[in-house]
């Protein structure tokens, strides 16, 4: 699934995020999502969203459901 759309993102998901620090390695952080925080429909560089760890990113990649 793509994480540049917002239907796509929902609490729960497991998903890939890259952090503003990491932006220019790329880095990806692992972590289920708590809260959208983009509003607009969709966004090119990933929907921004807060994970349960408290960390902010854009999502990169949509892993799988959460087993909560």
């Amino acid at each position: 699934m793509n994480g540049t759309i917002r239907v796509n993102i929902r609490p729960g998901l497991h998903v890939s995020v890259v952090l503003k620090k990491d932006q220019q390695s790329g880095t990806l952080t692992e972590g289920v999502v708590k809260d959208i925080l983009t509003k607009s429909p969709a966004h090119p560089h990933g929907i921004k969203v807060r994970l349960e760890s408290g960390q902010v990113g854009r999502v990169k990649e949509i892993l799988s459901f959460s087993r909560k």
